[in-house]
């Protein structure tokens, strides 16, 4: 299962530092996420032996020319490879009514702002997360690669350790216990993240 704090934590390091990387050349314009290029992926275990890997389809995010970053991600897309959990997490974890997070903050673009085509780089950012009416402040690494002018990718630079705690969503992981009969899930789980981004 998901923890979403640190999840979009995540997400929103790929677009700060994104944006650091296209400020280094000085460019106009605005970058977009290439929602087909890229993936948010989270594992978790049930029965203390069963491992499964699931994601989120319809990721959404930009960053504009004054560095005014926004990033959602439609928690109602998640998808899990089977049907009945798809429709409980977004039922019960994810509140049906408030199904999209939100990250909004303003970068500074120094830090890699000698990153060429070819080059890499590894960041720490921070921002704020709007989830289910709270403002989560976050900060996390991310590891950048300039693929073109044009286009950056941005992915995990370790993985991500999420605590279902902290997003405030352990006792809807009980629910989804209850309602599966089992008689475990894991409430840490790994996620991975590839993000890019590509200047209109």
């Amino acid at each position: 299962m998901l923890n979403l704090k640190t999840l979009i934590t995540a997400i929103l390091m790929g677009l700060l530092s994104f944006n650091m990387a296209s400020a280094a050349h000085h460019e106009a314009g605005k970058w977009t996420l290439s929602s087909d290029e890229s993936k948010v992926a989270f594992g978790s275990i049930k029965k203390n032996k069963v491992g499964e890997v699931s994601h989120f389809t319809k990721l959404s995010g930009n960053v504009a020319t004054d560095g005014t970053v926004m990033v959602s991600i439609d928690l109602s897309s998640v998808e899990t490879w089977i049907d009945i959990r798809n429709e409980r997490m977004v039922k019960f974890v994810f509140d049906e009514a408030k199904v999209a997070a939100t990250l909004k903050t303003k970068i500074n673009p120094e830090e890699i702002n000698k990153l060429k085509a070819g080059g890499t780089a590894t960041v720490t950012v921070k921002g704020i997360l709007s989830f289910k009416g709270k403002d989560i402040p976050i900060e996390a690494d991310m590891f950048v690669a300039k693929l073109t002018d044009k286009k950056i990718m941005v992915t995990t630079d370790e993985m991500i350790m999420l605590s279902m705690e902290d997003a405030g969503i352990n006792d809807k992981i009980s629910k989804l216990m209850e309602l599966a009969k089992l008689p475990s899930i894991t409430r840490t789980a790994p996620v991975t993240l590839r993000f890019v981004f590509v200047k209109e």
